[in-house]
């Protein structure tokens, strides 16, 4: 089976830390199992663990540490080979530079007008579709 490959905004990691029952939580168990691929950038996994101690947030340090743990060990790390700008937030364009860099499938975010429709062949999708086109017996 060929491997599907991914990348999650971190606003689908913030979900999955907020509500354990959400399909974010979903998206997330299935990007690093087989036979998906998670693909992160340093940037990436910087703005993760900023984003998710966010006092404001009250994720538990706990979790926190064991969701990145967890990506750390399932994700892929790819280096960026071009700074990219075609986010509407400039912030985002990361997404799009491991997206570049790791061949990506999809996108998972929750904010799909930050973004264009696709990415070369990275296509920019939602939770809800991507449990749709992955695990469609999952979606109520």
């Amino acid at each position: 089976m060929i491997p599907l490959r991914l990348v999650i905004d971190t606003n689908i990691l913030v979900s999955a830390a907020l509500k354990p029952d959400g399909l974010q939580r979903t998206v997330l168990l299935l990007a690093i199992t087989k036979p998906a691929r998670l693909y992160v950038t340093d940037a990436i996994l910087t703005e993760y663990r900023d984003v998710l101690a966010r006092p404001e947030l009250r994720i538990r340090k706990g979790l926190r540490l064991q969701l990145l743990q967890l990506i750390k060990n399932h994700a892929q790390v790819v280096k960026p080979t071009r700074p990219l700008h075609a986010a509407k937030d400039p912030s985002d364009d990361k997404f799009l530079e491991c997206a570049d860099a790791a061949r990506a499938d999809y996108l998972v975010t929750g904010n799909q007008r930050h973004f264009p429709k696709f990415w070369k062949k990275t296509k920019v999708i939602t939770s809800r579709e991507f449990i749709s086109i992955v695990a469609p017996h999952l979606i109520q």
